[in-house]
């Protein structure tokens, strides 16, 4: 997977959160979207993601080769946010195979595996309501690393998690992560210690 982008920009109103972006992000290599909270990182990686268009610029996407369309890019492509919310009314166990009937398992991953990973065997039965911030944090994370996709989307992925749960996640990106295109949006250094390289977007307002 290979995403350019080419003078993208956004603008709210009247007011550009950001321009002049030109950058390629490369498969195999993990990136760090940095800046303050609101300076625009999340806007960065809904772009990145297809959920929200640039306001100016273009962006390429090239997977084994062949160009993807904006359109399609969902289909390459796991995100974990704070923004996204998980059906609470679903179980757990219901939550992974209603999430796995859109996107491949990752090395054919089953569910007892799933479970076992987050450390939640005695809450397979239980409404994800029912369940703290941070356990349903990981379970956002469990989800997207075990998507077999090209690309890997992580924004402010320990939100939530205490230190138990910074050192899960860093497992997670050590077993999961091999040969995808990794970006994690972050102010927070533990969570993108890992990558070397790294977009500030302070450098594009």
């Amino acid at each position: 997977m290979e995403i350019t982008l080419s003078n993208i920009g956004r603008r709210f109103n009247r007011e550009w959160i950001f321009r002049n972006i030109d950058y390629t992000f490369k498969a195999g290599e993990p990136y760090a979207i940095l800046g303050i909270n609101g300076s625009g990182k999340s806007t960065l990686l809904q772009i990145i993601s297809g959920a929200l268009g640039q306001s100016e610029g273009k962006i390429a996407y090239t997977h084994l080769q062949k160009e993807i369309a904006v359109e399609a890019i969902f289909a390459h492509l796991a995100i974990a946010a704070p923004y996204l919310e998980l059906i609470e009314d679903f179980t757990l166990s219901e939550v992974l195979d209603f999430h796995f009937r859109f996107k491949k398992r990752l090395n054919n991953i089953s569910n007892p595996d799933l479970l076992a990973l987050l450390n939640m065997q005695s809450n397979a039965n239980k409404q994800l309501k029912y369940f703290s911030s941070g356990m349903k944090q990981r379970v956002k994370l469990a989800l997207a690393f075990c998507s077999d996709t090209a690309m890997l989307l992580l924004d402010e992925p320990t939100s939530n998690l205490d230190q138990q749960g910074v050192d899960w996640y860093l497992d997670l990106v050590n077993t999961f992560t091999k040969d995808r295109l990794v970006l994690v949006c972050s102010n927070q250094s533990h969570e993108y210690e890992f990558c070397p390289n790294r977009l500030h977007i302070a450098n594009y307002k």
